[in-house]
């Protein structure tokens, strides 16, 4: 299969339509349509849910996409091996996981576009720990990360960029119509967490003492390591998370799930790209900081 197929596909879940997928690819209406059916008829499933006036990814689409994400950055980073020739600058990228999925592969499309001639990339998701030790062991160029504590790495540059915003999600299924609800509410559910080390928990656990709490009173605590498992489940109605707004902007928008908050809960956490003092200024690294700029959307919480 050819990977413009999946890139389709991909396009079509952000923008909602065959005539924008289509300006935004180049290419006819009707080719962007006969693409799509190919990948249904391919796969067996609908893939995208035809019947609203904005197009929708199905439960089978949304899957899809996710893994097609991963593979479309996979040939980017092949496509960049084989074009290797003799010498070329080396960049060394780390991030943690919500900016890798969220933000991620649009960076790294614009950059690939760029640079890919001049460029040998690696790339890397880590845990924020792992991500500053391994900056401190200089296994890395830069890194984006997301934190909750102001955070100093000798040696290193930091840039700030908006923060981000957590919000808990839900399920329209599970009956919290409320923008601002109480805890009590929220204990009733499943809580779909990630581990204790990533700083999205962190937050919430400090949250929750604040307020005399913890995880443990939630009806049950699933622990979910995969930012897209853990977004499935809750969309499936299997509970209630406390995530990145900008990991569900789709969901929300198109009504498939629910965004709420607690009084008194701190939302925002730190988003900053740390960068080796030495390489701040090099064109390589100037360069996927401007398509960040472009990525991302500076300027305000997100």
């Amino acid at each position: 299969m050819q990977t413009e197929y999946l890139k389709t596909l991909v396009v079509l879940g952000q923008v909602g339509s065959f005539s924008k997928t289509a300006t935004d690819l180049s290419i006819t209406q009707s080719a962007v349509s006969q693409r799509i059916k190919f990948l249904e008829d391919y796969y067996g499933r609908q893939l995208v849910d035809r019947g609203g006036k904005v197009l929708l990814l199905t439960d089978a689409g949304k899957l899809v996409v996710s893994r097609a994400e991963q593979i479309l950055l996979l040939e980017a980073q092949l496509t960049n091996d084989l074009k290797q020739q003799g010498e070329k600058l080396r960049l060394s990228i780390c991030c943690t996981p919500t900016f890798g999925v969220a933000f991620l592969p649009q960076v790294m499309e614009r950059f690939m576009l760029r640079e890919a001639d001049t460029v040998d990339l690696r790339f890397m998701f880590h845990s924020l720990d792992q991500t500053i030790k391994e900056l401190q062991e200089n296994e890395f160029d830069l890194a984006v990360i997301e934190h909750c504590d102001e955070i100093e790495v000798g040696g290193f540059h930091a840039v700030e960029l908006p923060r981000d915003e957590l919000v808990f999600v839900s399920a329209p299924s599970l009956g919290l119509q409320d923008s601002e609800v109480e805890l009590g509410r929220l204990f009733q559910h499943c809580l779909i967490a990630r581990k204790p080390d990533c700083t999205s928990r962190k937050l919430l656990d400090v949250n929750l003492s604040r307020h005399g709490h913890k995880v443990e009173d939630f009806k049950r605590v699933v622990i979910v390591d995969d930012l897209r498992l853990a977004l499935e489940t809750v969309l499936s109605g299997g509970g209630v998370s406390f995530v990145s707004r900008s990991l569900a902007a789709r969901e929300l928008e198109a009504g498939q799930l629910l965004e709420h908050s607690v009084r008194g809960f701190e939302q925002l956490r730190r988003r900053s790209v740390i960068i080796n003092t030495e390489r701040k200024d090099d064109q390589e690294v100037v360069s996927f900081l401007e398509c960040i700029s472009a990525s991302f959307p500076m300027g305000r919480v997100c």
